[in-house]
């Protein structure tokens, strides 16, 4: 049995002049996990998560973990769970730094950094002491790409704060849209909705007919004041790299509890249960139905899904927007498309479609 499936997303922006007048979003294939695990034991399958996602691994282990002990109205141990939410901390942090630097040519002898930046990645998932080593080495190696302090803002002259300079002004000039987030609130909605529709609800998930945006804008607007209605693709890093600071924080300081809405569990009726995770790209979903020790049903509704939907939040976004003369408006619309996914690949390309 092959578990190969086609994890790239083709957006084409449609030009007419310099104006986006539409984005056409061919989504990745998915897996049919109803197929691939009916009937397989339930210990059989942490094993296998891992080369099925590629992607945020860990998420996806906590996620089918914590939805089978829902079904079997199961309390999980405390340190387990702490353990768990530790290693979810440390993965988002790491898809956050990857998405955020691995291919982003920034110049200025920037690459020694992202190296030694990468490297202190791989000791993560350590002891507390190695956390912390780890934590210690990633903010030396921010610091010399232009990011330090609490508030992680860029430096004035760093490789980086040059690089974001060249995204805002009028490299890209977004409309205003009104945002909504996805949210724990929302959970119950999405899992009985993947309950009761599977596929046909995790290919293009809506709440009401709403696509609300999921993963670090989100998280960030959650807990804003008020959201702006136009977020470009410098806001959108900037808000990456704050959340960068706060979770290494939380593992310098072993507080990675206080991450609300991490992990979540719901009994759904008896050997039915759901999970929801907040990974790097968003809030991830799981929904199980097991019969004894097997798996009578598996369905999965990943962030990508929210983010990169026909009519979801970065075609809302992008549509309208007037693009600045020459490679820099072309190089800002990659920027934002790179900024609402850190970890899936995105083939981006443009198509003139004429003048209104």
């Amino acid at each position: 049995m092959s578990l190969a499936f086609r994890n790239e997303i083709d957006v084409t922006v449609l030009l007419s002049g310099s104006t986006i007048a539409d984005v056409a979003i061919l989504p990745r294939s998915r897996p049919p996990l109803a197929r691939l695990f009916a009937g397989k034991p339930v210990s059989s399958l942490p094993s296998v998560l891992p080369r099925l996602f590629s992607l945020c691994s860990a998420a996806h282990e906590v996620a089918f973990l914590s939805a089978v002990e829902a079904a079997r109205d199961e309390t999980v141990a405390s340190e387990v769970l702490k353990a768990r939410i530790d290693a979810l901390i440390a993965e988002r942090l790491t898809e956050l730094l990857r998405g955020f630097f691995v291919g982003r040519s920034l110049g200025g002898g920037s690459a020694a950094a992202v190296r030694a930046l990468m490297r202190a990645t791989t000791v993560l998932g350590g002891g507390l002491a190695e956390r912390r080593e780890a934590v210690s080495q990633i903010r030396e190696a921010l610091t010399a790409l232009g990011i330090a302090g609490g508030a992680q803002q860029t430096g004035p002259g760093s490789v980086l704060a040059a690089h974001l300079s060249g995204l805002d002004g009028d490299a890209l000039l977004l409309p205003a849209v009104e945002q909504s987030f996805l949210s724990a609130a929302d959970d119950l909605d999405v899992v009985l909705r993947l309950l009761a529709d599977g596929p046909a609800f995790s290919d293009a998930p809506d709440l009401d007919g709403q696509i609300p945006e999921t993963g670090v804008w989100a998280r960030q607007g959650r807990h804003a004041p008020a959201s702006p209605l136009v977020a470009g693709p410098a806001d959108r890093l900037k808000a990456r790299s704050a959340e960068v600071a706060l979770l290494c924080t939380r593992l310098e300081t072993d507080e990675t509890a206080a991450d609300d809405g991490v992990v979540a569990s719901y009994w759904l009726g008896r050997g039915r249960g759901a999970a929801a995770v907040e990974c790097a790209r968003g809030r991830l979903y799981h929904v199980v139905e097991i019969d004894g020790d097997r798996i009578a049903r598996f369905e999965f509704l990943a962030p990508t899904e929210w983010n990169f939907h026909a009519r979801g939040p970065l075609v809302r976004s992008l549509r309208g927007s007037e693009l600045g003369p020459g490679r820099q408006g072309r190089d800002a619309v990659r920027a934002l498309v790179d900024c609402f996914d850190p970890c899936v690949g995105v083939s981006l390309g443009f198509r003139e479609v004429g003048h209104a």
